[in-house]
């Protein structure tokens, strides 16, 4: 029983990349070996933990931004044409916003850019080219070698045939 535990099978099915006969598998072993469903636990738990010790909280004023920007959608002027709207410091009055303020600013610690999913792929497409380019560069390389060799030994054949 711990060699199936320590095998990896658990760690696959709570990541959810197992396949159905490992489920199946797995869920067998389960319900058959109470070792094996308290160690599906406490891999369930630990995971569970690091998840919330990893989790990155959002800026403190961040739900008052969004409320205010629902608030605004709901008190829309024209419905063909969504109007932003931002709240007085009493909370009852609206104002229209004026364009650069339609943008709420975001605060993060990461360092990662998101894009758009187009771009997706353009950046895909980029990768593929350089990975035929790569092959290219890689095959002719290897021909220019082939044909220096033979062209050494075509010298080589020449130097001598001049010698007798």
């Amino acid at each position: 029983m711990k060699k199936y535990i320590d095998s990896g099978i658990l760690e696959v099915f709570v990541m959810g990349a197992a396949t159905d006969e490992e489920v199946k598998e797995l869920m067998y072993m389960k319900a058959k070996y109470p070792e094996v469903d308290e160690a599906l636990k406490q891999l369930e738990t630990d995971m569970e933990k690091l998840a919330g010790e990893m989790a990155i909280s959002p800026p403190p004023d961040m739900w008052e931004k969004i409320e205010g920007e629902i608030d605004g959608l709901i008190r829309r002027e024209n419905p063909a044409q969504p109007v932003k709207f931002r709240t007085s410091g009493d909370g009852h009055k609206y104002k229209k916003t004026s364009p650069e303020d339609q943008f709420i600013p975001i605060e993060s610690e990461s360092n990662h850019m998101r894009l758009h999913k187009s771009w997706r792929w353009v950046f895909a497409a980029v990768f593929v080219l350089g990975k035929i380019f790569l092959g290219f560069a890689i095959y002719f390389y290897l021909e220019n070698r082939q044909t220096n060799q033979q062209l050494q030994e075509l010298k080589t054949e020449i130097r001598e045939l001049r010698k007798k």
